[in-house]
């Protein structure tokens, strides 16, 4: 009689441990944008008559992101902890910078209070140069220069291309006028 060993049926799973628990906190983050996702994706309104409308995106963005959750879900239930990185550059025991996570966070709410009063182009080289300078870019000005390329550039492909509105900024009101450009 002969007897075949199953992979894996000897391992011992980890105790919800600090990685565990790490792990099942993020797929239940990434589980929660889904359905957020999801239920801001059926709130937008479509104008009658057409095949594709602004929901595609947000609905391909939300099943993404529910598919991908729910699968992390079940590996952090079932104890499948991600190995720890290892390299060079890497050092497995430095702590969480939460300065620069506060910085971020910082960034996103001002982004978030400042949107209507400054306008897309603008609010979006302030994220763009101060996320390049919390994460340490040696020129942040440089980053801030290529934001407000972007964000213009987006103003115009999605505001005046496309027709899709992003606001321009209440604080330059004075200065684009009447005419239609990042209106």
């Amino acid at each position: 009689m002969t007897t075949t060993e199953t992979p894996g049926a000897d391992t011992v799973r980890p105790r919800w441990g600090a990685e565990r628990i790490g792990n099942a906190i993020f797929a239940a983050v990434v589980f929660g944008l889904g359905v957020f996702a999801l239920v801001g994706a059926f709130a937008i309104r479509v104008p009658a008559g057409q095949a594709i409308g602004p929901q595609v995106f947000p609905f391909a963005v939300a099943v993404i992101l529910l598919g991908s959750g729910a699968a992390l879900v079940i590996s952090a239930l079932r104890g499948q902890v991600a190995p720890r990185e290892e390299g060079e550059d890497i050092d497995p025991d430095a702590k969480t910078d939460w300065w620069t996570i506060l910085k971020l966070v910082a960034l996103l709410v001002a982004v978030l209070l400042l949107l209507e009063l400054l306008g897309w182009w603008m609010v979006a080289a302030l994220l763009f140069g101060g996320v390049a300078w919390t994460l340490g870019a040696k020129r942040p000005w440089v980053a801030f220069l290529v934001g407000l390329v972007i964000g213009i550039g987006t103003q115009l492909l999605f505001g005046e291309g496309l027709g899709l509105f992003l606001p321009r900024g209440a604080a330059f009101d004075w200065w684009y006028g009447p005419g239609p450009l990042f209106g």
